[in-house]
């Protein structure tokens, strides 16, 4: 019996003995733990995460690095004062917390127009609540940051506001359509770097996608040298065949340390994906063609990718975009997509209607 042999035999029974126990695991939550704890499969998950809770209680005494607990909390805020009808006072749980994360940014310096959005929400926060206890020793504490806060005031505050029909954009749902088919995921393209400001419309376009508290998760670090995007494009599984040609990588890299607990763990994901989507089309409308690259969890490519990149612990990355101009004599993939019927259901049916 040959070695490769007896690796066949050994592979294929271990396969089975995985079965056997992904069927007894499945069962409870204890034994699905107990699964994974045996396997290790989510090291570089579960240390991540850790990384972030880590970074995320630093940030709430040193915010220099990260607001995002003055992020959330404005955005909490903004929903209370939009409410209909707005319910006052609210927000008692967590505006001492707000004020004092926005002093703290203001004492660090953090960007003008976070702040400039956290003055204007916080202060009209303070103009609509009535006298309470809670609130009371808190309104000096605003006043006096405003003051230390060196911007001019505009006219058009940063606050809740109601849109406009005049303001409405003039895309209808057949050139949105005709957008989506056109964009296809392209693998070939010219030998042409694209010029930085498209791709800065196109992450000012990404920046406007909802993000969960308005944390904004992510950052896009882009490639266009042609050495670093030789030796990027050999990291993904799935750039096999042409990658060689690549002009222009994006790796979408998420920041776990936006997040206190665990239970958030996902909107990176889900938070840099909408961005990435909106990336895509904003390049699209500029005539750049890209091709999203999956990134699994794998630890030998994941090691790679985090000294390439230099990453902190809390890091993770999401996804690489390959982009460039199209070479049209390329051809694209048909990818044919799921019918409707498949894709919604109403409340608890099966099946449109």
């Amino acid at each position: 019996m040959s070695l490769n042999t007896i690796k066949k035999y050994v592979k294929k029974n271990l396969k089975k003995i995985d079965g056997f126990l992904v069927d007894i695991s499945v069962k409870s939550f204890l034994l699905s733990n107990l699964y994974y704890l045996l396997r290790f499969k989510f090291s570089w998950e579960h240390r991540a995460v850790l990384a972030g809770k880590k970074r995320y209680n630093e940030s709430l005494k040193n915010p220099s690095t990260n607001t995002s607990l003055l992020r959330r909390n404005v955005h909490r805020l903004e929903k209370g004062l939009l409410m209909q009808p707005r319910r006052v006072p609210f927000g008692l749980d967590y505006i001492e917390d707000t004020v004092y994360a926005y002093e703290r940014a203001v004492q660090s310096d953090s960007e003008i127009r976070e702040l400039t959005w956290a003055r204007d929400v916080i202060s009209e926060y303070m103009l609509i609540t009535p006298m309470h206890p809670k609130i009371e020793p808190l309104r000096n504490i605003v006043k006096n940051t405003n003051k230390k806060l060196n911007i001019f005031s505009k006219e058009e505050k940063s606050i809740p506001y109601k849109r406009s029909l005049i303001n409405a954009p003039d895309i209808s749902y057949d050139q949105m359509l005709n957008l989506v088919k056109y964009r296809r995921s392209v693998r070939w393209f010219l030998p042409k770097k694209v010029d930085r400001s498209i791709i800065e419309k196109a992450v000012c376009i990404a920046s406007y996608s909802p993000t969960a508290c308005n944390r904004q998760p992510y950052e896009f670090r882009i490639f266009d040298d042609q050495a670093l995007v030789s030796e990027l494009i050999k990291l993904p599984m799935g750039s096999g065949g042409f990658g060689h040609q690549v002009t222009n990588l994006a790796v979408v890299v998420g920041k776990l340390r936006n997040y206190f607990d665990e239970r958030d763990r996902h909107l990176i994901y889900i938070d840099g994906s909408l961005a990435i989507m909106s990336f895509i089309y904003a390049l699209e409308v500029q005539g750049i063609s890209s091709c999203c690259l999956n990134w699994p969890e794998v630890p030998e490519l994941e090691k790679k990718m985090s000294d390439f990149l230099k990453l902190e612990a809390d890091e993770r990355p999401i996804m690489l975009i390959a982009f460039g101009y199209a070479d049209m004599e390329g051809m694209v993939a048909n990818s044919m997509k799921k019918p409707i019927e498949l894709l919604v259901k109403y409340n608890f049916d099966g099946h449109m209607k």
